[in-house]
Parts: structure tokens; sequence; C-alpha cells
């Protein structure tokens, strides 16, 4: 039976064969003792490629924004972040069962905002309000179509947080992504911000982990939490070679997953019943589907029948995300497929 085209996320590549040879080859020891060799080069050399002085390697995204908010934050304590932030719909509330902390939700397009934003959620001191902490940014930002900040709005958003009283954290999922469709360099943007998440299992194609980079103290906190909330791991060097195979051979070659969603988007803008809902900027291609075809999860089912799995993000919008395990010529055989169930939609 072959495969269907996944386009579901970033997250459901397979580990290559040279992949899988690393961590075969991987030299292991214990990490929660702190002695994996491999967990260990991994941590420098991601600190080093976002220029801070540590980095903790944690098993998943919302760990690292999680444990990162809890390493700078207390019980009590507000966060200001966009509305359509990961930390706020796919993080299961984590800032509240964990940290005991709030959200504050600002507006923007393609989920982003500026200094006059910040300004007007930061809080002053008083005792009937909770105290503002955290000014969380999220570059790629997934839910507003995988769309990149400028580097100069984040310098001008984290520096006036800065005069504000806040810590600033990044969540980077995707910086990758943000940095091949710039070519910005990691550190460009992190040197910005107290805290950086990054992870490996999305764009770059690791089974498994994200990190979590700052200054010594905050990521010695962060490795604190990192054990209180189930997430330290042993013989971990296994996955940390698999990170470390990614960065060496799976960063340049995000630009193709940006030129195939190009592909994917104009492809799919041209079939009679949907259109884009943001412009195309990395590997994520989002559209709307008209209400006469149905809701975009039946549309999505009829395309699973096709052979094409996608997500729906919205009632009427459907995600499309490239990665490394989708083709050019998969990509122009799924926007056929969506073409033909969109099409069999509006004649039923």
């Amino acid at each position: 039976m072959n495969r269907p085209i996944d386009l579901r996320s970033d997250t459901v590549t397979r580990p290559t064969r040279g992949m899988l040879e690393a961590m075969a080859r991987a030299e292991v020891g214990d990490d929660v003792l702190g002695d994996d060799p491999t967990v260990i080069r991994l941590q420098e050399r991601v600190a080093e490629l976002m220029g801070k002085e540590a980095a903790c390697y944690v098993p998943s995204g919302s760990m690292a924004n999680q444990t990162a908010i809890r390493a700078q934050c207390e019980p009590g304590d507000e966060i200001i972040a966009h509305g359509e932030s990961h930390i706020i719909h796919y993080e299961t509330g984590g800032p509240a069962a964990l940290s005991g902390c709030m959200v504050r939700p600002l507006s923007g397009e393609r989920g982003q905002f500026d200094v006059r934003d910040v300004e007007g959620a930061a809080r002053n001191a008083s005792i009937h309000a909770p105290a503002s902490r955290l000014l969380v940014i999220e570059n790629t930002q997934n839910r507003c179509g995988g769309s990149v900040w400028a580097l100069e709005r984040v310098e001008r958003v984290t520096a006036r947080a800065r005069a504000l009283g806040l810590r600033t954290h990044l969540d980077g999922a995707r910086i990758w992504n943000a940095c091949a469709a710039t070519g910005r360099a990691p550190r460009e943007y992190a040197r910005n911000f107290d805290t950086v998440s990054c992870c490996f299992s999305k764009g770059l194609g690791a089974p498994v982990g994200s990190a979590v980079c700052g200054d010594r103290a905050t990521v010695a906190r962060v490795a604190r939490f990192r054990k209180m909330f189930g997430g330290a791991m042993r013989q971990s060097g296994l996955l940390a070679a698999a990170a470390l195979h990614a960065l060496d051979h799976h960063v340049e070659r995000l630009k193709d997953d940006h030129a195939n969603a190009r592909r994917l988007g104009a492809a799919l803008a041209r079939v009679p019943g949907l259109s884009l809902a943001y412009e195309v900027e990395t590997n994520m291609v989002f559209v709307e589907v008209e209400p006469r075809l149905g809701s975009a999860a039946d549309v999505c089912q009829r395309l699973k029948g096709l052979g094409v799995l996608a997500l729906p993000n919205a009632p009427t919008r459907i995600r499309f995300v490239c990665h490394l395990d989708v083709s050019a010529e998969q990509v122009d055989r799924a926007a056929e497929l969506v073409a033909e169930a969109v099409g069999a939609a509006a004649h039923a």
C-alpha cells in the first residue's frame, strides 16, 4: 500500500538513514546524572549557535516553553503574548497549571505585535494586579501561517520590554525556518531574549527533542524544572545524536520546504472554492474553504480517502505543512488530489 502524502505537520518525518546511523553510533551516559557526552555536545552546540552561555535538552517544544516560563516566573505573575501563541493554544494550560501564571493576550496581524501593544499590556506594580513578568514572542508564528518576525521589530519590541522590567522568551520552535527565510543567523534573533527555545523534531526532522538556551543560572533552573515536570531522561544521547545530525545536514535544506510550500500555495490558490488565508512565507500553507464545500474537517476527511493528510486549523481553514519527507513531485500530486476532492464536493 502506498504511503499517504502527509502534510499534517513537519513533526511527522521519519529519521533518515544517516540519522539512524548517527543514533546507532552515539556515545551515551546518564543525562540525569549529567554525564551523557552526546547530550553535552548538543547542549554546547546549540548554546553556541544561539550565542548563549548554556542550554538544556528537553523532550518537547512544550516542555521547553514551560520550563523557560517556570524558570523566570512565580505564581501570580503575568505573561504577555500574542493571542494566537502556541503557549496559549497547544500547551494544555501549562502556564496556569505548572507555573500559576496568567497570560495577557495581544492582537496583531499574522501573530505579531509592536511596542505600543506591549506598553499597553504591561501593568504598573500594584497589590491588586498580577505582576507583568515575561514577554513571549513566537517565531515563526504557527497559527498565523508560519509568519516570520522581522529582526528590526523583534529588536524594538524586546528593548521596550526590558525597559519596562520584563524578561523575554523566544518560542523558537521553528527559528530555523525564520532564519532560512531571512538569511539571519539564529544568534541574531536570540541575542534579544533572556531565553530561547528551539525544536529539532519539526523542520530539522529529528524524532524527538528541543532545547532551552540562556544564561547559566536560568538554564540551571530550567534543568531543575525539567526534572520536576518529568522530562529528565537517561541515555538520551541516542536522541541527541539525531539532533546533532539534523543540525549538520538538515538546516540548509529548509529552503526546499519553503519552495515546495510556495509551489503548493500557488496551486491551491487556483482551485475554485479555496483561497490562501495568508501569504506563504515559510513551510506552511493555510487555505480558506468556502462554506458550500463543507467544513475544513469535511475536506480533510475526503483528502484522507484520496491519500493526502492535512489538518483543519479552524472551521473553514486547513493547514498544509511541507517537510523533508515530501518532495516537489508529491506536492504537485497533493495539489491535484486537493482539486479532485474539492471538485467532488462542489458537485455533490
